[in-house]
């Protein structure tokens, strides 16, 4: 029987490419294809809820992530489109067509600017770090693994049928799953470092996750989760925190000094 694994291997080498924290990654789409795909999904989104009328809420979710797009370097620093939904989630995205969207539910959650910062810090670390098209093409990937297990060994018997099963789980958690928390813990990092050399305050960043863990009672366990436990998310913000305080002072010393209210 023809074995279609060494065209995995291909498929693989050919979409290697290392993330901003050299982290390497497998990227099968192009960035246009990735900016075609987030404006479709923004522009469902902006289809689907209402657009908060409060121009208070509004301007102050801008004048923060303005702040943090203003702090991307050369090149990324424009076109960056903000809209606030109306609803209750405490969740905010960010994608690659450079869209953002803050839902007003998050608004109780981040208690101040700096902790804004962070959430939507991490948000603008997935789109740098391209973790929409790494997620895409790891996905494709398990997909087309899957295929080939199947015509490997898809005789219909009872046996074969428990071992597809049994791939799809590991599939699931012990690909796609981890992979997805290290992108968490990676945008945890780039948001960090952002919003510090937008001139907001890295310390706020691990209060605010223990705000979400507070709102977030009952989650479902780490290994079992897209993203990481607020303890481990908490502790590795804890840790970068004094190199980050290093950027914030530089940033405002060169007059980034954010006060949206």
């Amino acid at each position: 029987m023809r074995s279609w694994f060494p065209y995995l291997g291909l498929l693989a080498c050919v979409g290697c490419a290392t993330s901003p924290t050299g982290r390497s990654q497998l990227l099968l789409f192009s960035s246009s294809q990735m900016e075609t795909l987030g404006l479709q999904a923004f522009e469902q989104i902006r289809a689907d809820k209402p657009i908060s009328g409060d121009a208070g809420s509004s301007g102050y979710v801008t004048c923060v992530a303005r702040a943090i797009t203003d702090a991307l370097p050369a090149g990324q620093r424009d076109a960056w489109e903000v809209v606030v939904f109306e609803d209750e989630a405490a969740n905010a995205f960010a994608l690659p067509a450079r869209k953002i969207g803050v839902y007003t539910g998050l608004l109780a959650v981040a208690e101040n600017q700096d902790q804004l910062a962070a959430v939507l810090g991490h948000e603008v670390g997935h789109v740098l770090a391209a973790h929409s098209n790494e997620r895409a093409s790891q996905n494709t990937a398990a997909s087309l693994a899957l295929s080939t297990a199947s015509v490997a060994f898809g005789d219909g018997s009872a046996s074969s049928q428990l071992l597809l099963g049994a791939l799809g789980v590991g599939a699931q958690y012990g690909v796609l799953l981890p992979f997805s928390r290290s992108h968490e813990s990676e945008a945890d990092i780039i948001g960090l470092e952002l919003m510090a050399r937008a001139g907001f305050d890295p310390t706020q960043s691990a209060e605010l996750w223990r705000n979400m863990a507070r709102a977030s009672a009952g989650a479902p366990p780490e290994w079992a989760s897209t993203h990481p436990s607020a303890e481990t998310r908490i502790e590795d913000l804890e840790a970068g925190a004094p190199a980050a305080q290093q950027l914030r002072a530089e940033a405002n010393r060169l007059g980034r000094n954010p006060h949206c209210r």
